[in-house]
């Protein structure tokens, strides 16, 4: 196997994941603003809601008014969570629940980096390939990759929010890979969504490789 030019990864659930769940995270918070809900409930809600909501990528919209439009992407899709658990009508106000999660996201505590993620890494480095990230996510990826003490290994990021596209969608892929001056046969995608990233990569003409996490996206 030829060694590639660059080297994609996924962010979420690839690099790293939420310590104990979403759940768990959305129930202690909202914990704090007297409304109990158990992560058991919110975690499959989250999920269902989350497969409802459109890509998280506002084609045609100006820089500058891309943090609001993810900030007001995920009040929805959180409040959508919220109702379906039953537990919405128990907050007094949803929108300062909102407002501290959201902002509770941008620190390092809710995330683990993977045990498996940092000698590969270092090896890659290493060996002189470049890396970039390439996630559905939104503006805080640029910030949490520096937080989590990742950003030396990356030469780019790519995210959905500011493309105007969204895995599977092959645009964001052609997008990074410009930023590599990078054809797809010489680059390589990992990442853990069977739909996201191993056929959406696939198909955009890059080695794709699928990392099991042990769980179903």
């Amino acid at each position: 196997m030829s060694k590639p030019k660059v080297i994609f990864l996924d962010a979420v659930g690839t690099l790293f994941g939420v310590k104990g769940g979403v759940g768990k995270v959305y129930s202690e918070i909202a914990r704090d603003f007297g409304v109990d809900v158990s992560p058991k409930d919110i975690h499959p809600a989250f999920y269902h809601c989350y497969r409802q909501t459109p890509p998280l990528a506002f084609p045609d919209v100006s820089f500058i008014d891309i943090p609001e439009k993810e900030y007001y992407w995920w009040h929805d899709l959180v409040q959508a969570t919220f109702k379906k658990t039953g537990a919405l009508p128990q907050f007094d106000n949803f929108g300062a629940f909102f407002q501290q999660l959201y902002a509770y996201f941008t620190t390092p505590d809710p995330w683990i980096v993977y045990p498996d993620i940092l000698p590969v890494l270092e090896t890659w480095r290493r060996e002189r390939v470049e890396l970039g990230i390439i996630s559905n996510f939104d503006s805080r990826l640029h910030g949490l990759i520096g937080t989590l003490e990742l950003e030396k290994f990356f030469t780019s990021i790519t995210i959905s929010s500011a493309s105007g596209a969204a895995k599977p969608e092959a645009k964001i892929f052609e997008i990074a890979l410009k930023k590599h001056e990078c054809q797809p046969e010489n680059a390589w995608h990992i990442g853990d969504s069977v739909e996201n990233d191993y056929k959406a990569a696939k198909k955009a003409g890059l080695r794709s490789f699928l990392l099991d996490r042990n769980h179903k996206k």
